[in-house]
């Protein structure tokens, strides 16, 4: 069939007419007629091709096309889509000239996240889409060969569903419904928003329809009577006469809102801005059972029209709720996003015809820069008049950022909000009454910021205890973090202290403890204390009826036994689990056959009991925890002393020794290692002592990997340490009081130094061995301060082992006029006062860097010991790790040089034999080695495959430095050894008090080196 189109002719002219070519323009269906001249250029050739296309759709072409384009062009069009819409473009003709990588004329698409180029033909067909919402093509030509260069349409087209609108389907070919990835809840009330424009009105008409897995049906639309606005659930219908009829529904996109609780069977309506209540008492008490299937529109009983942003919430809005909802508000149940729903392809369409509110912005192209008078005689032609005393100033605009979507408090789930939106949610638990949060704006920074939720309307958990404890029985299902563990463990304290404890509120919280015994151990760790005096004070809070009671879940049981003084004859509790079951029991009444655990009290209990102690006892508690994941607390150390429970008259020494447990610093459970009776235990109380595994090269443990280490092997390193630190801390002690007693061996300066050296190490030494000991007591403050002094009494030893080399090579490389005034002072400040500032401003800094650290695992990889430490990792490898660095390799240096200025004076000895030269030279490497610290070198080789051995040869060298130190320049010294003798022997032993001088009359020759 033929189509005529409209012709748009080629205008008159003067000039010689050189061609005609119709051109198709798609969008306004005509054929353009593009005219050829003499002369210099057609009159429709484009010459402005620097462009921003902002319309729906359109076509652009090159200049003068379809005639050749001119030389030497350079244009830009710049295409913008709306935020949600991509555009798209098509290549209708396109023929420029062809070259090798498209060298001298070319098209550049830049897309947003590519940038493609065409020439020649290449591009003919094409069709191209950008990333984001904006597109720039670009064209440039050469000074040579030129071609008819190309035609392009382009077009907006909406990606995200917030821009478009559906068309209900009007059969059963195609449906509208929520995606298979979203599950519809269990609802006892709910909030639907939507907004509607009708095309026709038929007879019966449908705009939503939930169908749940039973076949039971909700549904809301205009009736089959053809005059009555409905919701219909079950098949009890509920007329919305008297509050909506269906002229409400129109040809222009208008806002419904349906609000429906099952408390109250009340349905609201909000349109227009106003709330209209209808009483549906067949629907009070209903409920919407969950996992069904959502869509918009029945069939052929479809509502005929478009439905754009629906979205439906858990709970019902309040009239204040109603007011404040904004456009972009996400349902937490359903949202209008891609995500959220299956429609067919055709039934999704953008609509160019809403209007927006924007502020007015003109385009000047005479003048850069607006005068006052300018903007005011606009301002006043559209507004009519101008106060006074306005004053231009130049703004700088930014958007504001929404406030994020959060949980705050437990179970608050809110949503991303717009600065200055508030928020509503149902309270939790009772979705009655709602809370609110408010997204502020900082007006100094004009950064968003959520305020305090408001719960203030939300029910006292005093007055619906057990529906809270329910809701918590709902929702710890699945495995808890840490967070929502120490919440929902504080809400049932809160539970058991403040409501009345029968025997059904009871049976609900222990379901939830049991819950949360599912989670990680991790999670655990720091509720774990509050769960357990928690539920001891359930226990004892549990009101019953009868001689017991016992409540059992699948991680815990809980047993109560009615106590009579009088006649109590022995007892016993069993948990067990019975066959084709997973939850606990308690048996109360006999031994049951292979119990998971089992307590036989004696009749004898009450022996030692006084009658008046025994009046005040009522009831007796057993509770069996089946994981062991909550005993996590390392501060607890029990005695126990285990029993042959199975006879009544059992006397006491058939008890089995007490034993002592500590709990595991972190995998749940007890062990008995490290912890032994101690002396005073008695048949009423258990005295444990149990020691701390931390060994010497944690101190300089580069790698990290002492904490690491297995639980063996830290503890032969933990036995090396504390043997080696007491051996010299007791040495180092032995040196200073020997050179501080006899005056006359710190008369010169490397004495002095050794002294404080000495000092130093001793109280380094005691500081390490109570560390473990004093982080057992769970005190912040205490173990901050004990971290500090290590710390500061680890780096005090490093200088002073710096000041040590720095001495040497003073005395003998520059021997020869070199006097220092105060030499041993300015040592001092330095050795001293360096240490100090470096840890005090540490403590200015944060005092956290210090703090308590695990080390040493076991064998299921969990710590076994504590330590007060430097905990921040920036702090310990620039305090420690980097002095150090220094320190040692000043000290290497030193080291060389001291060695060649030995090694070569004894090389000049001719009264000693070689093996006297080699074991002095030797005896001078040694003591230098430990002089000078050199083997916390070893600290920088414990990585990987070698670190553990490297750990013993540093625990060792290290944690030994006093005694070598006391051994090489303290013990071996000629001048210790005369004062010792003279002062501290006796009888043949004792030195004579002249023994030493030089007789008079003869002569001696003293050489020294």
């Amino acid at each position: 069939m033929l189509q005529y189109l409209p012709l748009l002719l080629c205008p008159l002219s003067t000039r010689r007419l050189l061609s005609c070519i119709p051109v198709p323009i798609p969008v306004l269906g005509l054929l353009k007629v593009m005219c050829s001249y003499s002369g210099l250029a057609a009159p429709d050739c484009q010459t402005d091709c620097i462009q921003v296309l902002t319309a729906p759709e359109g076509s652009f072409w090159s200049p003068c096309y379809p005639r050749d384009y001119p030389k030497n062009q350079a244009c830009r069009w710049t295409l913008q889509a709306p935020a949600g819409f991509i555009v798209q473009i098509a290549f209708l003709d396109f023929e420029l000239e062809e070259a090798l990588g498209c060298i001298y004329d070319r098209v550049v698409v830049s897309t947003g996240t590519s940038d493609v180029t065409f020439c020649g033909i290449t591009a003919n067909g094409l069709t191209l889409n950008s990333s984001g919402n904006i597109m720039e093509v670009s064209f440039s030509s050469d000074f040579s060969v030129q071609k008819r260069g190309f035609n392009i349409s382009y077009r907006q087209v909406a990606v995200a569903l917030r821009n478009q609108k559906v068309a209900l389907p009007q059969n059963a070919a195609k449906v509208i419904q929520v995606s298979n990835q979203v599950s519809i809840p269990t609802l006892q009330q709910f909030t639907v928003c939507f907004e509607v424009a009708r095309t026709t009105q038929k007879k019966g008409e449908t705009i939503f329809l939930y169908t749940d897995p039973s076949g039971n049906t909700v549904s809301f639309g205009l009736s089959s009577s053809g005059n009555v606005m409905a919701l219909t659930m079950d098949g009890q219908e509920c007329a919305l006469s008297a509050i909506l009829s269906p002229a409400s529904f129109t040809a222009t996109m208008k806002l419904f809102c349906l609000s429906w609780s099952s408390l109250s069977g009340r349905l609201n309506l909000y349109v227009d801005n106003n709330i209209r209540v209808a009483s549906c008492a067949a629907t009070t008490g209903k409920t919407i059972t969950g996992g069904g299937t959502f869509r918009l529109g029945d069939n052929s009983l479809s509502f005929d029209g478009t439905v754009y942003n629906f979205r439906m919430w858990n709970y019902a809005m309040s009239k204040t709720e109603f007011s404040t909802l904004t456009c972009d508000a996400i349902g937490n149940v359903i949202d209008w996003d891609n995500a959220f729903w299956n429609i067919p392809s055709g039934l999704a369409q953008t609509d160019s015809t809403y209007t927006f509110q924007a502020l007015l912005k003109s385009r000047y192209t005479s003048s850069t820069t607006l005068q006052y008078s300018v903007i005011k005689e606009r301002l006043v032609s559209r507004n009519q008049t101008l106060g006074g005393g306005l004053v231009l100033e130049t703004a700088s605009v930014q958007p504001l950022e929404n406030c994020p979507a959060e949980e705050s408090p437990f179970h608050y789930i809110w949503p991303e909000t717009q600065p200055a939106v508030t928020q509503f949610l149902p309270c939790f638990p009772n979705k009655a009454q709602s809370a609110s949060r408010t997204c502020n704006i900082y007006w100094q920074n004009f950064t968003s910021f959520w305020s305090l939720a408001d719960v203030s309307n939300c029910t006292d958990i005093k007055k619906n205890a057990a529906e809270v404890a329910a809701t918590l029985a709902d929702i710890t299902h699945n495995e808890l973090s840490t967070d929502e563990v120490s919440t929902v463990v504080t809400k049932l304290k809160e539970i058991v202290i403040v409501s009345k404890m029968n025997s059904s509120l009871a049976s609900t919280v222990v379901n939830v403890f049991s819950n949360v015994m599912t989670s990680s151990d991790t999670a655990l760790a720091a509720s774990s204390e509050i769960v357990l005096k928690t539920v001891e004070e359930l226990v004892q809070k549990i009101e019953f009826d009868g001689p017991s009671l016992s409540i059992t879940s699948r991680n815990l049981a809980l047993g109560i036994s009615a106590f009579n003084s009088s006649s109590f004859n022995g007892t016993s509790f069993s948990a067990y689990i019975p066959p084709n079951s997973t939850d606990l029991q308690i048996n109360f009444e006999s031994q049951q056959d292979n119990p998971l655990a089992a307590v036989t009290l004696p009749a004898t209990l009450l022996s030692n009991v006084s009658q008046a102690e025994a009046e005040l006892i009522s009831r007796i508690n057993f509770m069996f925890f089946r994981k062991t994941n909550l005993f996590q607390v390392q501060k607890y150390i029990y005695g126990f002393r285990e029993c042959d429970c199975g006879d009544p008259q059992m006397r006491a020494d058939t008890c089995k020794p007490p034993t002592c447990f500590c709990a595991y610093n972190g995998s749940g459970g007890w062990s008995s290692e490290g912890c032994n009776v101690g002396q005073g235990s008695d048949s009423n109380r258990t005295v444990c002592l149990c020691n701390h595994l931390t060994n010497f090269g944690i101190l300089m443990d580069i790698s990290g990997a002492a904490a690491q280490i297995d639980a063996q092997n830290n503890k032969i390193l933990t036995f090396i340490t504390y043997i080696g630190c007491g051996v010299s801390a007791i040495c180092s002690a032995v040196t200073l009081l020997t050179y501080i007693a006899f005056e006359k061996l710190r008369r010169d300066y490397p004495s002095k130094i050794l002294m404080n050296l000495s000092t130093s190490l001793l109280f380094l030494n005691m500081v390490f061995l109570i560390d473990s000991w004093l982080a057992s007591f769970n005190n912040t403050d205490l173990c901050i301060s004990v971290a500090f002094f290590l710390h500061y009494f680890l780096l005090t030893s490093f200088t002073w082992m710096g000041l040590e080399s720095v001495h040497m090579y003073i005395a003998l490389v520059k021997v020869f006029n070199t006097y220092i005034r105060r030499y041993i002072l300015k040592f001092c400040i330095v050795g001293w006062g360096l240490p100090a500032a470096i840890v005090v401003t540490v403590v200015a800094v944060d005092r956290n860097s210090y703090g308590k650290e695990d080390y040493g695992k076991d064998e299921h990889g969990q710590g076994s010991s504590q330590f007060c430490w430097v905990k921040n990792l920036v702090v310990f490898y620039v305090t420690c790790v980097g002095y150090f660095s220094v320190i040692f390799l000043m000290n290497v240096a030193m080291f060389i040089v001291v060695m060649i200025q030995i090694c070569g004076r004894n090389g000049k000895r001719s009264n000693r034999t070689l093996r006297e030269e080699m074991l002095r030279s030797l005896r001078s490497v040694v003591s230098l080695t430990f002089l000078l610290g050199m083997t916390w070198g070893f600290a920088f080789f414990a990585w990987g495959p070698v670190n553990l051995a490297f750990m013993y040869l540093f625990s060792i060298f290290n944690s030994l430095q006093g005694l070598f130190i006391f051994i090489f320049h303290c013990a071996l010294k000629e001048n210790v050894q005369k004062q010792w003798q003279r002062y501290l022997c006796c009888g043949r032993f004792r030195l004579a008090d002249n023994s030493g001088k030089t007789p008079v009359g003869s002569s001696s020759i003293v050489v020294t080196l």
